[in-house]
């Protein structure tokens, strides 16, 4: 399956906002999202299903897509839009075998080597990253920059690509002329929980202008 992924990407941080999941889902879809990850590394499985349940109702209000970050079991039980998975987590071709064809399966890579190889895998996107350095990610990998980027894009083609780490504002347009299809951004658009809707809005309209 072919995945159209928005520009922007955004992915929840309860941390980083101070917010639920279903509260920064509800801003960020007034502010214009579309395609929503939920990510929680530090609640424990139970807490991390009642909440993404939440967080799911309310996506599902509007027809906004929700992939769970890591936990194919929590996607698997919420029927969830789908799944993002890191080099760590349950290999791809398991996690298909068990979300079915429908389901969207996204996988973390953080060289170029490893993002050609993923186009192997039954996924439907690939992430690459970090991009520049970043503090949503503890012991996170060497930034690859926007020559790595860059290198990514080339190595799997028509693959849609999505680049995460330290994306911001700022340097938004320099990784969409590098290569990328879509833009996964954490802290720039929930760290500020009173204005995450207006930061989602903004980063779209820039987008949209480009």
């Amino acid at each position: 399956m072919i995945l159209e992924i928005p520009k922007i990407y955004p992915v929840t941080d309860t941390v980083l906002s101070g917010l639920s999941h279903s509260e920064q889902v509800e801003r960020l879809i007034d502010g214009g999202a579309e395609f929503i990850q939920v990510r929680d590394k530090h609640l424990s499985a139970r807490d991390f299903y009642d909440s993404a349940e939440k967080a799911i109702a309310v996506a599902r209000k509007s027809g906004v897509r929700i992939i769970i970050n890591d936990r194919v079991d929590i996607a698997l039980a919420l029927e969830a839009d789908g799944v993002h998975l890191g080099q760590d987590d349950l290999p791809p071709k398991y996690a298909r075998g068990i979300l079915g064809d429908d389901a969207i399966i996204g996988f973390s890579t953080h060289t170029p080597e490893q993002a050609y190889l993923a186009t192997r895998l039954p996924i439907n996107y690939i992430a690459i990253g970090p991009i520049f350095s970043t503090q949503t990610k503890e012991n996170p990998e060497p930034a690859v920059g926007l020559d790595g980027l860059s290198k990514a894009q080339k190595a799997v083609g028509n693959f849609p690509l999505v680049a995460i780490g330290g994306i911001t504002s700022v340097n938004l347009e320099s990784v969409f002329k590098a290569g990328a299809d879509s833009a996964a951004i954490i802290r720039d658009l929930v760290s500020d929980a009173d204005h995450i809707s207006s930061k989602m809005k903004e980063l779209l309209d820039f987008n949209n202008g480009r």
